[in-house]
């Protein structure tokens, strides 16, 4: 079973010996690879669609792994004790933000979250601050043109507010492989807002203030790299 690079990356950070839970689990493709690589003890794939499980289950059966389907949102019918690992990957920020507000459980700091969010990644940031979460690793990764990032999380941490401006990357980030090659590419588009904003007919000041201080955070952070 062959992942793209983004859910290698994913698959590369989950723990030997792993309970694994995935939530989106579309096709199966991560916990059938790692099930058949031996790299984890069992698997559970959740989604909220019956034809991706259906094909998970045929990828499951195809391969000879034992993979528990779950046709359910988020976490919704996965049991804490069932799993100490959750990934979440090929969605939105502020989605990955609701499944974990809908499970408290994974704030317990027992459970390894693996994170990997499509967009909104600087809100989903400041949500995991704000409610506890403390985020230990960062790995940048690269599919074709486009960036993302995977954040190992673990909840049991001191809930701290923090603005957004300052959500663009966190410490651990900043201690990556290829932490300055993504931080460019965060660069350049904020860079290209920036001047968006600036050019506007109808400027908002405090917007273009708060974007401002963006632009000079990630500056900032990348000359410390290079």
């Amino acid at each position: 079973m062959v992942l793209t690079p983004r859910l290698a990356c994913l698959a590369a950070l989950v723990p030997q010996g792993a309970r694994l839970a995935d939530v989106g689990t579309d096709h199966g493709k991560l916990p059938v690879s790692l099930l058949l690589d031996g790299r984890i003890a069992s698997a559970i794939g959740s989604d909220i669609g019956e034809g991706p499980l259906a094909h998970a289950a045929r990828n499951a059966q195809e391969h000879g792994v034992s993979l528990s389907l779950r046709l359910a949102p988020g976490l919704d019918a996965v049991q804490p004790e069932e799993c100490d690992t959750v990934s979440i990957a090929g969605m939105g920020g502020q989605t990955i933000a609701e499944i974990l507000q809908a499970a408290p459980w994974t704030a317990d700091g027992v459970h390894l979250l693996l994170l990997q969010p499509m967009t909104m990644v600087y809100e989903l940031r400041q949500w995991l601050w704000a409610h506890g979460y403390a985020i230990e690793r960062e790995t940048p990764c690269r599919e074709e043109r486009r960036h993302y990032v995977v954040l190992s999380v673990r909840g049991g941490a001191q809930a701290k507010q923090v603005p957004v401006s300052q959500c663009a990357f966190s410490p651990a980030l900043l201690g990556a492989p290829g932490a300055a090659d993504y931080l460019r590419h965060l660069l350049t588009r904020e860079q290209r807002a920036l001047a968006g904003m600036e050019q506007a007919r109808d400027r908002d000041d405090t917007r273009l203030a708060a974007q401002r201080a963006l632009v000079h955070e990630i500056e900032q952070a990348l000359e410390g790299l290079t």
